[in-house]
């Protein structure tokens, strides 16, 4: 699989400059997801965009649970 051109190599090492945890590339949306704080950073003409500013907060409905198990999309405050 290749990220519109990016290197797979490339955007397998690639962490997220906020939470410092490792990105998943969305086919869908062109875009490097932060799955650790909600974020999604574009890759625009095969180049990451990983400037904070650039990053756009998702919706917690579209964010994909890793575990495969059931979630709410709610959580409570502590």
């Amino acid at each position: 699989m290749r990220a519109s051109g990016l290197n797979k190599t490339l955007y397998e090492r690639l962490v997220c400059p906020l939470s410092r945890q490792p990105l998943r590339f969305c086919e869908e949306t062109n875009s490097l997801i932060s799955d650790a704080i909600g974020v999604s950073y574009p890759i625009k003409d095969g180049i990451p965009c990983l400037v904070p500013a650039d990053g756009k907060i998702l919706d917690t409905d579209a964010i994909k649970p890793e575990d495969g198990g059931e979630s709410s999309g709610k959580r409570e405050a502590d």
